[in-house]
């Protein structure tokens, strides 16, 4: 991931303070899901969770306990673990670099999300895969769940729970 170019997007695992740390815990965030069944694949790295923390749909407090907190972060996490899946997934984006800014996020651009597809593909191998979001619906054609933003979370984790019955 490191050497990656994906458009115009920020990767935070070869660029700013603090990419060996998050290098490193997408190593060992990729060890410990190594048999993960299931893939659930968002849309992009948000400012507030893996552009800081290194690893997708998580935050930096999540991980340390300091540092800002993501409201989709909390909400799939806290999904997973009522569910009892927290460790039979493994957490992508489509695009696994950050669009936009230090504190803003805005939509991958076509090329970015062609680009970042042969991450997401490899991850898929042998694996059942959700996508989170109407983008990752349409760039990986699986079956679809809502976003937990922006009002989501309800309908979240009544999808997960549906497609998981």
């Amino acid at each position: 991931m490191a050497r990656a170019r994906i458009g115009a997007t920020f990767n935070f695992y070869r660029d700013g303070e603090g990419a060996a740390v998050r290098r490193e815990r997408l190593r060992a965030y990729f060890e410990s899901r190594r048999d993960a069944p299931l893939l659930l694949v968002g849309e992009a790295a948000g400012y507030r969770g893996a552009r800081i923390s290194g690893i997708p749909f998580t935050s930096e407090r999540q991980l340390t306990g300091a540092g800002p907190a993501e409201a989709s972060a909390t909400i799939v996490h806290r999904v997973l673990a009522e569910l009892g899946l927290e460790n039979s997934v493994l957490l992508w984006n489509v695009v696994p670099t950050h669009p936009g800014t230090e504190s803003s996020n805005r939509p991958p651009h076509r090329d970015e999300i062609v680009g970042g597809l042969p991450f997401a593909r490899e991850l898929a191998r042998s694996r059942r895969v959700i996508a989170v979001g109407r983008l990752a619906e349409a760039a990986l054609g699986a079956p679809y769940v809502r976003h937990p933003s922006r009002g989501g979370a309800q309908a979240f984790r009544a999808g997960l729970r549906r497609l998981l019955a």
